[in-house]
């Protein structure tokens, strides 16, 4: 019985302390303009941390076809940092248009690996509907 307990409180103590380190988890949007040229694609990644942007990050930007990670990948680049703190710049050059695995690998400040699944096209890239097997509720 006092195993038991010891173990539970063990536990509950692990499971207290990784709760901060989620928290402090790195958080990233994309936005990106078509530049006219076959599938190329000027983005800014804007980075934050618990609700303030993440400056000083080095930023390795890549991407898989989500449909086709195998046959369709680009090479990772390192992004250069852009106008405001947390926010980074890069340039992809994508090989067609359509779903995209965006993954970015951080380090620095903060050592963590984000994937983000967008969609590109002629108009730029905006963030991919969700796949879950559940069709869209219908607006109210």
């Amino acid at each position: 019985m006092t195993t038991r307990i010891l173990n539970a409180l063990v536990l509950v103590a692990v499971g207290a302390a990784s709760a901060p380190a989620l928290a402090q988890r790195a958080q990233a949007e994309l936005s990106c303009r078509f530049t006219g040229r076959d599938f190329v694609y000027d983005c800014v990644i804007r980075l934050s941390r618990g609700g303030k942007p993440l400056a000083g990050a080095q930023v390795v930007i890549g991407a898989d076809m989500a449909s086709m990670p195998m046959a369709h990948n680009v090479a990772p680049v390192k992004a250069r940092p852009g106008a405001k703190p947390g926010e980074y710049e890069a340039r992809l050059d994508l090989e067609m248009t359509g779903e995209w695995a965006v993954k970015l690998r951080l380090s620095g400040p903060l050592r963590d690996q984000l994937t983000l699944h967008y969609e590109f096209d002629e108009k730029g890239a905006r963030p991919a509907a969700r796949r879950s097997g559940v069709p869209p509720r219908k607006p109210k």
